[in-house]
């Protein structure tokens, strides 16, 4: 029996902090991580985000990065952005640019 299509796009976001990631949910389905590392400096260092490819194209990668940085700042924490993806959104998404610690030097 094959898995059924993706229609609900209701994206539940939370944090694992146990597996250090932040977890994307669509209905009882994980959809997507974002995993991530805290620095020396107290910097949230978000590695690289991972979406199932049944779940591209819902807002799975978005709903992450926006929870990452929703929760950076209930924290008062800064973010180094390591992911290429959440680089690339933080390009489209410049109002959450004060939480940036600074640019991921590689």
């Amino acid at each position: 029996m094959s898995e059924p299509a993706v229609h609900e796009t209701h994206v539940v976001v939370g944090d694992d902090s146990d597996r250090s990631r932040y977890e994307a949910h669509i209905g009882i389905r994980l959809a997507g991580v974002l995993s991530y590392v805290d620095d020396p400096d107290g910097n949230r260092v978000l590695q690289h985000t991972v979406v199932g490819e049944e779940f591209g194209g819902h807002g799975v990668g978005s709903a992450l990065a926006a929870f990452a940085f929703a929760d950076a700042a209930e924290a008062g924490r800064k973010i180094v952005p390591q992911c290429t993806f959440v680089q690339s959104w933080l390009q489209r998404h410049t109002e959450h640019q004060a939480l940036v610690a600074h640019p991921y030097a590689g």
